[in-house]
């Protein structure tokens, strides 16, 4: 049921760190926008759905990796950040066992831990690198 406003959609992207953040957990994106750049692991919430939960389930979906205790890191919500339409996405920081072996599923055409001194601004989808930078610090 429409209310008759224009809303923006809300997806969920996922922080997955181990080695004392030197590695950071992310996908490979198999589809356009960004199809072939790197990103973390995320999606959007299902109606009804809550962000913390979603967060976790996109983990599972786009890595095989299971993930727990969701924090609250950042929150990107620029209109134009994204080209498909105005997006606002919450950035979770969550937990994962270090021996966690990631496979890329659903629309991930790879997924890896990948050193975070190592990731360069344009192999990164869209915003995220803005993410990578803060985590640097």
């Amino acid at each position: 049921m429409s209310d008759g406003f224009r809303n923006p959609s809300l997806a969920v992207d996922s922080i997955c760190l181990r080695k004392g953040g030197a590695e950071v957990l992310l996908i490979r994106r198999g589809a356009s926008p960004w199809k072939g750049k790197l990103a973390f692991p995320g999606g959007f919430v299902d109606y009804g759905e809550d962000p913390e939960n979603a967060t976790l389930r996109e983990l599972l979906e786009e890595t095989g990796v299971e993930g727990r205790n969701p924090q609250l890191y950042a929150v990107k919500g620029s209109p134009d950040r994204d080209p498909r339409k105005h997006i606002v996405s919450i950035f979770y920081m969550v937990s994962v066992e270090e021996e966690s072996e990631p496979v890329a599923g659903d629309d991930a055409s790879e997924a890896e831990w990948v050193k975070v001194g190592s990731i360069l601004s344009e192999d990164i989808a869209g915003d995220h690198f803005d993410i990578i930078e803060r985590l640097r610090k």
